[in-house]
């Protein structure tokens, strides 16, 4: 039963045996000729205040050690999961974002990038992490170990955080919505469909703030290496 409850979020469409399913994840790039129209739409203006106002949030977190330019990294990263998180809320369109190859593939390149830079050119700073300021010395053994479990894990916690996240929505709606059909009563199938839009309204506000947890957490690991 649970294989078949979980198999709604595998690859189905498929044609000279390649998945078309990830093919979702480039839509994106159709909203791209927008922004070089000559006077910009309201869309385009509303999404030019939403990067001005990540730009500023980002570089907050950075700090002055960030380099200029640097936060378009992280705003591109909030994009393409935001965008694919949306895209999951449409009917009969494939979540990337609810799967650990894409995840995964987004935060462990980001980490290990952020440590490598830090343990070659700042390996005392990176060294003194591991031990919080204030720590006994008797501890200080254990704060060493804990925090390097702490920071070998966080790739994981970064995709599974975000998987977990988009897969507990769409599952409850999907559950609701094959429960739908079975019921005869009017008002079973209008509570039905209360629950399906509140449940549809908590998943917009999901897609943006999981994407934008992704993102302030990764800027946060570039800003502890520097």
């Amino acid at each position: 039963m649970m294989t078949n409850l979980f198999s709604v979020f595998d690859p189905s469409t498929t044609i000279f045996n390649m998945s078309l399913n990830w093919l979702s994840t480039f839509l994106g790039l159709l909203l791209i000729p927008v922004s070089f129209w000559l006077l910009p739409n309201r869309f385009q203006v509303v999404w030019n205040n939403i990067l001005i106002t990540l730009h500023k949030e980002f570089k907050t977190l950075l700090g002055n050690s960030g380099h200029n330019g640097s936060t378009l990294m992280f705003i591109s990263l909030f994009t393409l999961i935001m965008f694919n998180n949306f895209l999951g809320l449409f009917p009969y369109i494939f979540t990337s974002t609810s799967h650990l190859t894409l995840t995964l593939a987004l935060a462990f390149p980001l980490w290990l990038s952020f440590m490598l830079y830090g343990w070659i050119n700042h390996t005392q700073h990176m060294f003194a992490h591991l031990v919080p300021q204030g720590t006994p010395p008797v501890l200080m053994p254990f704060m060493v170990c804990i925090e390097t479990i702490s920071n070998v894990i966080r790739p994981g916690t970064l995709a599974v955080r975000l998987t977990a996240n988009m897969i507990a929505g769409h599952l409850l709606l999907t559950l609701l919505g094959n429960t739908g059909p079975m019921t005869s009563n009017y008002l079973i199938l209008s509570l039905i469909l209360t629950t399906q839009i509140a449940l549809l309204v908590l998943e917009s506000a999901v897609a943006i703030i999981q994407s934008y947890v992704f993102a302030v957490l990764s800027t946060l690991y570039s800003s502890e290496v520097n």
